[in-house]
């Protein structure tokens, strides 16, 4: 999809900024000064990803623009110089994203983050449960109309079943009073394998209980909000939620991944949920052969192409494991299957290594690795480590770029 967003704004310094600060998000910003220029633009083209338009142009002074813009199926949001609630509600009742003041740069600037909310949003996944079908029609019309995918359930066991089928929902909205399993029952079953910060929830009701607010975060939803709810309220409930998660996740990256080659890191190795310490784990711990080398003669930039490359060749051999660097040069991986295969594909992965070569600026880099290999049954993840270690520095002074598991 385009990422083209169209400006229609008769203010020249308005219409600078905002060119400026979507560019800056990205955007490839196309400016109109009016209602005339705004139709040129769109009989030329009408792939819009979003656009901004000014309520009141020098020949169309009461919103003619936004008709036009609408009407080629265009996502519209309103700037107006003045706030009639009339005038909101007829923009709003007519499908526009928002309707926002236009006194000052600072109001404007609002704009910014929604824009941004917008790209964003297209990474994210809904699942919106409700048994009233015309309910949930309406708030997925909602969420996809901010770009948003949606899936929908007709109850909390219907739910839980479709949670199960999509691993990408980011965010769940459910009503409470539905058959087999209300909302406040669901979300207390998820919440016993998904945190907060992982999965986002918001809670609507029309009940008039008024402890349904307290009993719906207490049973560990995010947020909640009455039915029937202001639409532009909902937008923000829900880019709140989803700007907290993207921030929590992108705080959890950070803690978790190496800034280097992106792989996790000796925290997240040892902190790893409890899912990944089956039974049947095996680990291997492993060492770029002669690395100081390698630095001493291209320098650490020449370094970091090469841990970059292994890093990518690592995963690319074992997508399905936990593979982390542990500091420097070395790595470890920690996979869960037949030990003979663990062993072959460490040894493939071994072979491919000693063959590739790593480019750098006029010239190319070889190395090889060392491995050493432990098996599930020798003990806890520490023990496997400990002797997994003992097995790569084995490996380093039989002569290195081998493999040792015994």
């Amino acid at each position: 999809m385009s990422h083209k967003i169209l400006v229609v704004e008769d203010s020249r310094a308005f219409r600078n900024y905002l060119f400026n600060q979507l560019s800056q998000l990205g955007y490839e910003v196309i400016c109109a000064e009016s209602l005339a220029e705004t139709q040129a633009i769109l009989s030329q083209d009408h792939r819009f990803f979003c656009t901004v338009l000014d309520y009141c142009l020098p020949d169309a002074q009461d919103g003619e623009v936004i008709d036009l813009v609408l009407s080629t199926k265009q996502k519209v949001v309103v700037l107006t110089a003045t706030f009639n609630e009339k005038v909101r509600e007829r923009c709003i009742a007519k499908g526009v994203l928002d309707y926002i003041l236009k006194d000052s740069m600072s109001s404007v600037s609002y704009l910014i983050p929604m824009m941004k909310r917008l790209l964003n949003n297209q990474n994210h996944h809904a699942l919106v449960v409700d048994d009233s079908q015309t309910v949930r029609r309406y708030v997925s019309q909602l969420l996809e109309h901010q770009y948003i995918r949606t899936t929908t359930a007709v109850d909390g066991l219907d739910a839980l079943k479709k949670l199960q089928q999509h691993k990408d929902i980011s965010i769940i909205i459910t009503d409470h009073d539905m058959p087999h399993q209300d909302g406040i029952e669901m979300i207390r079953e998820i919440r016993q394998s998904i945190s907060k910060n992982e999965l986002a929830i918001l809670g609507v009701s029309s009940s008039d209980d008024k402890t349904m607010t307290a009993r719906f975060l207490k049973a560990g939803a995010n947020d909640f909000l009455n039915k029937p709810f202001n639409q532009e309220e909902f937008y923000c409930r829900v880019h709140q939620l989803l700007d907290i998660k993207e921030a929590n996740t992108e705080l959890f990256r950070l803690a978790n991944q190496d800034a280097l080659t992106g792989l996790w890191n000796r925290r997240y190795f040892f902190n790893q949920r409890q899912e990944h310490q089956a039974d049947n784990c095996h680990v291997a711990m492993m060492d770029i052969d002669h690395f100081k080398k390698v630095n001493d003669t291209w320098g650490h930039d020449g370094g970091d192409k090469v841990l970059t490359s292994i890093a990518h060749i690592l995963n690319l051999y074992f997508s399905d494991s936990i593979v982390a660097r542990f500091g420097g040069e070395e790595f470890c991986i920690q996979f869960c299957g037949e030990f003979a295969q663990f062993i072959q594909r460490l040894e493939n992965l071994r072979q491919r290594i000693e063959k590739t070569s790593i480019s750098f600026l006029d010239s190319s880099i070889r190395v090889t690795i060392s491995i050493g290999v432990a098996q599930s049954d020798t003990g806890d993840i520490n023990q496997l480590l400990t002797l997994a270690d003992s097995r790569l520095y084995l490996a380093k002074n039989r002569g290195r770029n081998q493999l040792i598991s015994d």
